[in-house]
């Protein structure tokens, strides 16, 4: 399996998603994230749209629900054809088995499924003083992490910092997909648990998600590709 680098498309509009994408040339199609801010502001055309640009796309929902509840949210999304979708691993294995079905076609066929294990702007602080979970943040993940591969899913949504224990407790084929990347000359944000492009490449990160260092840099496409060769390691 080929490692990629997402682009996060943060972006309020239509038109200011679009008009970030035209600044790639024809022949350079980056897989890029389409997160809640953007679906909710254009609904599913926006998916359909990048899509048919020639996009992979990751539909970031995070959907955490009922069984049911997720399991009929899935069964809509599998019909945009995006490539990759995910839920909180946190809503436990009825929950993830029930997204499994849904986003299954009759054919077969789905997009990729992973979950969320802890978002990368949770520190241990807030784990153990808000959520009340009163194990380390790696314990955590890795227990999360172990219960999205016994329910069948494709890999999970974890820190940079946690992708090769996640890669140790469920193998080599499970996907870890890293947000809290961040070029050595970049500002945090309000990400906690962060690394740069060329230690994720060399620290078990199949896909790596960059958000507002390319997104807000003065040459974007320049941006996404020193993340692509500092991830690739060319």
């Amino acid at each position: 399996m080929a490692k990629d680098v997402i682009i996060a498309l943060d972006f309020p509009t239509r038109e200011e998603t679009l008009a970030f994408l035209d600044r790639f040339g024809a022949g350079e199609k980056p897989f890029v994230k389409i997160g809640m801010e953007l679906f909710y502001a254009e609904g599913p055309s926006i998916v359909r749209e990048i899509k048919a640009r020639g996009h992979k796309i990751f539909l970031d929902l995070k959907l955490h629900d009922i069984p049911n509840t997720v399991s009929r949210a899935m069964n809509v999304l599998s019909r945009l054809d995006v490539d990759m979708v995910n839920l909180h691993a946190a809503g436990a294995g009825e929950m993830m088995r029930g997204a499994l079905k849904g986003l299954t076609r009759e054919d077969g066929t789905r997009p990729l499924l992973i979950a969320v294990t802890q978002l990368t702007s949770t520190d241990a602080a807030a784990l153990k003083n808000e959520l009340l979970i009163d194990v380390p943040m790696a314990e955590t993940v890795m227990s999360y992490a172990k219960n999205a591969a016994d329910c069948g899913l494709d890999g999970v949504v974890c820190s940079p910092l946690e992708a090769e224990q996640v890669k140790g407790k469920c193998g080599e084929g499970f996907l870890t997909v890293t947000p809290g990347i961040r070029f050595a000359d970049s500002a945090a944000g309000d990400q906690k648990r962060i690394m740069t492009p060329e230690k994720a490449g060399k620290s078990g990160c199949d896909y790596i998600v960059v958000g507002r260092p390319i997104t807000q840099s003065d040459d974007p496409v320049a941006a996404y590709r020193r993340a692509v060769r500092e991830f690739l390691g060319q």
